[in-house]
């Protein structure tokens, strides 16, 4: 029995019921968690900001988005490259979504102008990155003394080989801020999330300011759970990132990324959340699972769009408190 307890990383973990479930809110002090979303938002972006998931433009066609009230048109060079430049035509203002990519150039819808990186006029103006999961553009702020680079702040990944990803984003009334703060406030899972986790503790004396370290247990049903070990950490000031380090799923993370719709300081305020899942395991059924990889995501969506709606409902009520919506 105690091999296939150590084979399997299921535990006998029963759910506990309100009565019984341990209060967090003295944990959950309002001044800690201001603390560390003030340290977050302090760290640069180096003005990226996170347009959409890898799969989403194809080779053959043009995408476009809405980030900080301005259009970006996105698309593919011939060599698979992301591209990016302003969503609509200089001809007459053609908005430059769905349109044919021909030979890395985007041809408007309404008269077939070429627009591309050495056309006349260039319109490959916007730096672009695809890293491998996600889809980059150099369009937020560049805060004062920090230079823009040719590549955004990337978290630690497990390589694409032996990992399956998956990508949703979902758009909500709040301002990026109220995002990050969701995600610096693990205390609310137990309580806002009792079919996705519990015995959640925080450890203080392995957090550090720019760093919250804690165990918790992910719910397989009422009666059985995975127990992990993760930390938070946030590599620019739009963006949380989860990652296991001890327990089933070791290395596996989860970028929460928050990107501002509307212009910047228009009210109310739109904000796409885009969350990328990137799991892996060194065991036998998970190698049979990226096998099934199509299945596997359509499960892991489901899952991830279940615990934001809640935690939309989160990030909503605290834009509409602070700007004196609600109350």
């Amino acid at each position: 029995m105690d091999q296939v307890r150590r084979r399997s990383p299921v535990r006998h973990l029963p759910q506990a019921t309100p009565d019984r479930l341990r209060g967090t809110w003295r944990d959950a002090r309002p001044g800690r968690i201001e603390a560390a979303l003030a340290d977050a938002l302090a760290r640069p972006t180096h003005g990226w900001v996170v347009v959409g998931a890898s799969g989403e433009v194809p080779s053959d066609t043009s995408v476009v988005r809405t980030v900080g009230g301005r259009e970006v048109v996105l698309w593919r060079d011939v060599d698979g490259s992301l591209l990016a430049g302003p969503g609509a035509c200089p001809h007459l203002g053609a908005r430059l979504d769905a349109c044919p990519v021909v030979a890395g150039d985007v041809r408007c819808r309404w008269h077939g102008m070429p627009l591309g990186r050495d056309t006349d006029p260039p319109w490959a103006t916007v730096a672009a990155y695809d890293d491998g999961v996600l889809l980059w553009a150099r369009l937020g702020v560049i805060e004062d003394g920090v230079e823009p680079t040719d590549r955004p702040v990337l978290a630690t990944r497990p390589a694409p080989s032996g990992a399956v990803a998956s990508v949703v984003a979902l758009p909500v009334t709040c301002e990026p801020r109220d995002i990050v703060a969701n995600r610096l406030d693990p205390w609310h899972g137990a309580w806002f999330h009792p079919y996705a986790f519990s015995d959640l503790t925080v450890d203080d004396d392995a957090s550090t300011p720019d760093r919250l370290v804690l165990d918790v247990a992910y719910r397989l049903d009422r009666r059985f759970a995975v127990p992990v070990r993760a930390e938070f950490t946030c590599p620019d000031a739009q963006t949380v990132v989860m990652t296991i380090t001890e327990g089933e799923g070791l290395g596996s993370v989860v970028e929460t990324h928050a990107t501002l719709v509307t212009a910047p300081g228009v009210h109310p305020a739109r904000t796409v959340m885009t969350e990328a899942v990137v799991a892996t395991s060194d065991r036998v059924g998970f190698r049979v699972a990226r096998g099934l990889a199509p299945l596997v995501r359509m499960g892991m969506r489901a899952s991830q769009r279940q615990l934001w709606t809640d935690d939309l409902e989160y990030a909503a009520r605290r834009y509409a408190l602070r700007r004196g919506l609600v109350g």
